[in-house]
């Protein structure tokens, strides 16, 4: 039997390139996906080469940020796949300048996609799984939380508020059979990732820097992320709650 038969799985952001690419690697493994995404468009062809592949997929339009959306999206993946087994949490947006170059509405924005956002689901789905006494989060940040990037100062505190939100959630949620567990990317060929490298100024310059500065020397791809996000949603990790860890090739190494 397929490791997520018979599962529920909520992706946020799943019209994306981490996000897509985890919603197939979940669907592949017998789960049911629902694909979260502001984009329907982007989510709907996430769920199309699933349902291609086999899989059983569903795009619900949700713009996380807006706690209707939030509630109305994980209250139709319910009606229509079942009670979510699995929650994560990888819708994400960021600016790339310094700071003092960023302006309050950019730090609103910041925040409330990459911190609030994440606070509506848990909001959103906590309640069932913990009456159902089971459940896996997976939250992903960024080694920018656990390190820092010069550019990212606001991109980075929410993704580090992220990493310390999970370890309290994991805590409190622990008598309920929850997990909450974080994976934290570095630099992975994304579209955020390239209006990164468009910021820099000098992208081939800045991703010669990358390469050099990755011990397995390359940048991440999207495919590089969800090995570790479907062993933290699996049952070889139910006694695994409250970690972090860093997909990045080696760029950070925290013990």
């Amino acid at each position: 039997m397929r490791t997520f038969e018979g599962k529920t799985v909520v992706v946020t952001g799943g019209g994306g390139g981490i996000g897509g690419a985890t919603c197939r690697r979940f669907a592949g493994e017998g789960a049911q996906v629902a694909v979260f995404d502001m984009n329907l468009a982007a989510a709907q062809k996430v769920v199309d080469g699933i349902r291609a592949a086999g899989g059983v997929a569903q795009a619900f339009q949700c713009n996380i940020t807006d706690r209707a959306e939030v509630d109305a999206a994980v209250a139709a993946t319910e009606a229509t796949l079942g009670p979510i087994d699995v929650l994560v949490n990888n819708a994400g947006w960021d600016v790339f300048k310094p700071f003092t170059k960023t302006v309050p509405a950019e730090w609103d924005k910041l925040i409330a996609i990459n911190l609030t956002g994440a606070l509506h689901m848990h909001h959103a789905v906590l309640p069932g799984m913990a009456a159902r006494k089971r459940g896996r989060i997976v939250n992903i940040a960024s080694d920018a939380a656990r390190v820092g990037s010069s550019g990212e100062a606001v991109y980075a505190a929410c993704k580090g508020g992220l990493v310390a939100f999970s370890k309290t959630i994991a805590r409190e949620h622990a008598r309920h059979n929850i997990t909450v567990n974080v994976v934290c990317p570095g630099p992975t060929d994304t579209a955020l990732f390239d209006d990164y490298k468009q910021g820099a100024g000098n992208p081939e310059k800045l991703m010669e820097a990358f390469t050099r500065s990755i011990p397995l020397g390359r940048i991440g791809q999207p495919d590089d992320l969800p090995g570790a996000i479907v062993f933290f949603a699996s049952d070889a990790a139910g006694f695994i709650t409250g970690q972090v860890l860093s997909v990045s090739g080696g760029l950070t190494m925290n013990g």
